[in-house]
């Protein structure tokens, strides 16, 4: 998994790569560059700069940044994981049909069904997992597929190549959330998918300090008409946000080891745990697709969901934490956790959770570089306090 952008690994290019020092001033940062319009010499010129919407030289570092690491032909920033998708989802006409991961993100489920079923794109929740199933799930209007692998929140892995193929054999396009793993641990557009998708509030920004989306694309000709819609549309990163998120992707490469460090170290000890029912994390040999994960990605990544045995009351789980935070979203230097049925993904309807095996019992948990004892035993602690129904 290292880069030879510029000659340069991966863990080098997070800091060298993109746009990473003022031209002008020769400031190691890029500044931030609070402005909303820029000066022009005369009419009917095509400035580089003319109004942030359209463009600013602290955002586009962002995007230049994000496309290298991604190894794409452009990256384009907005204010946003869902503001994100809704671009990319608007590269997609009337009566379109879209593919999308069975467990897949509550909020992209909503998007879906709450907001472009109404301009009469379709849509339905596919298994990845199983290439004749998912190949049995096209339709003549499919033109993309979705994929989040590993996908939240049971963390089950889609072979990216594999399922490329088949949908490029279909005419369909491939779109891959690289949230979970971000580019340090795997390279969606290496492995055969047209777009790249993240919520940058979370790995890649790092420290739950600011909401983002990114996208990258592997088309010149895609990249021309997304950032048409970017434009069009408006939902871009702010200056600071993208001067943040730079910083953030700086520390990345030594982030994430100590997170996937600690998650496996979780993982192993939740997994032979008494009072545990069972473990979703794809670095373990036993999950499903660990062999796809070894083969694509760096390790497993660092998100684990389990469930308690039935004697046990998650209801007294979480409030028995003590450094583990209970909150919405995940990849901050922080340990969160989170009851996915009625946080993350509570806009899918039960029915439809409970059939793709996220049920009322499922326990998130993304692991932040703490000292992973001391995770252990506040997860322990909990457990312990969860007994009894």
């Amino acid at each position: 998994m290292e880069s030879d952008m510029y000659g340069m690994r991966f863990a080098t290019a997070l800091i060298h790569g993109g746009v990473h020092e003022d031209g002008g001033t020769g400031s190691v940062n890029v500044p931030i560059y609070q402005t909303s319009t820029y000066a022009q010499e005369n009419i009917g010129g095509t400035p580089k700069w003319e109004y942030s919407r359209t463009g600013n030289p602290t955002r586009a570092a962002l995007e230049s940044l994000i496309a290298d690491l991604e190894e794409g032909t452009a990256g384009f920033a907005f204010a946003s994981g869902l503001a994100a998708e809704t671009a990319v989802l608007s590269l997609f006409e009337s009566g379109d049909h879209i593919l999308l991961s069975e467990n897949v993100y509550g909020g992209t489920f909503r998007l879906m069904d709450k907001v472009f079923k109404h301009f009469g794109i379709t849509f339905s929740l596919a298994d990845t997992t199983n290439p004749e199933a998912f190949a049995a799930a096209f339709t003549p209007q499919t033109k993309a597929i979705l994929i989040e692998s590993p996908a939240n929140p049971l963390l089950t892995v889609t072979d990216i190549e594999a399922t490329a193929k088949i949908a490029h054999a279909h005419g369909a396009m491939v779109v891959v959330d690289n949230t979970f793993m971000t580019p340090y641990l795997q390279r969606p557009l290496d492995l055969g998918a047209d777009i790249v998708l993240h919520s940058a509030t979370k790995y890649l920004g790092g420290h739950s300090d600011l909401v983002a989306g990114l996208v990258v694309v592997k088309d010149a000709a895609l990249a021309e008409r997304l950032a048409f819609i970017q434009n069009s549309t408006g939902g871009v990163l702010a200056p600071f946000d993208s001067f943040l998120l730079i910083r953030g992707i700086r520390t990345l490469a030594v982030r994430m080891d100590r997170h996937t460090e600690n998650a496996e170290k979780i993982a192993r000890h939740l997994a032979a745990h008494p009072a545990v029912k069972k473990v979703y994390y794809p670095g373990l040999e036993t999950a499903q697709g660990h062999d796809v994960q070894k083969k694509q990605a760096k390790n497993g990544g660092a998100m684990v969901s389990f469930e308690l045995a039935p004697d046990r009351d998650i209801r007294k789980f979480f409030p028995a934490l003590r450094v583990v935070t209970l909150a919405e979203s995940l990849g901050g230097v922080e340990s969160l956790v989170c009851h996915p049925a009625t946080m993350t993904h509570a806009a899918i309807p039960k029915e439809t959770r409970e059939a793709v095996g996220i049920t009322d019992g499922l326990i998130r948990l993304s692991v932040g570089i703490e000292d992973a004892d001391d995770l252990i035993a506040d997860i322990d602690w909990a457990i312990e306090g969860s007994e009894g129904k």
